[in-house]
């Protein structure tokens, strides 16, 4: 039972914190909401536009397609994601989008993937 209160606890203020960075960033057609989603396995992220209701783009590192040298894990694969987003976002003609890093600290895996796609020239 303590364990089961424990992990509600730690849920509850997740879900908080995904809710304070939401009410903030709202994509749009212009400069839409690149959305992120982290697992113990992979990493994806979306661009989005909230007014429509549409992905515009999308990727992730469990694709087929995607490789990266050595393991698809860790910073390397985010990073590398954060390029192929990047690239997708320029065939869109997208040259700035609003991070949603969703209820993950900026750090880690999240933080290698902002990284990779400001230095690929996507403006967050």
């Amino acid at each position: 039972m303590k364990a089961a209160n424990l992990q509600n606890q730690k849920r509850s203020r997740r879900v908080g914190r995904k809710f304070r960075v939401r009410k903030k960033v709202v994509g749009t057609a212009e400069r839409p909401r690149m959305s992120v989603f982290r697992s113990n396995r992979s990493i994806s992220v979306q661009l989005i536009d909230d007014r429509a209701g549409v992905t515009l783009a999308s990727a992730s590192t469990s694709a087929k397609g995607f490789k990266v040298d050595g393991s698809a894990k860790g910073a390397d694969a985010a990073a590398e994601l954060g390029r192929v987003i990047a690239a997708a976002a320029k065939e869109k003609k997208i040259d700035s989008v609003v991070f949603d890093k969703g209820w993950y600290k900026y750090h880690g895996r999240v933080k290698a993937l902002a990284d990779a796609a400001r230095e690929a020239g996507l403006k967050l």
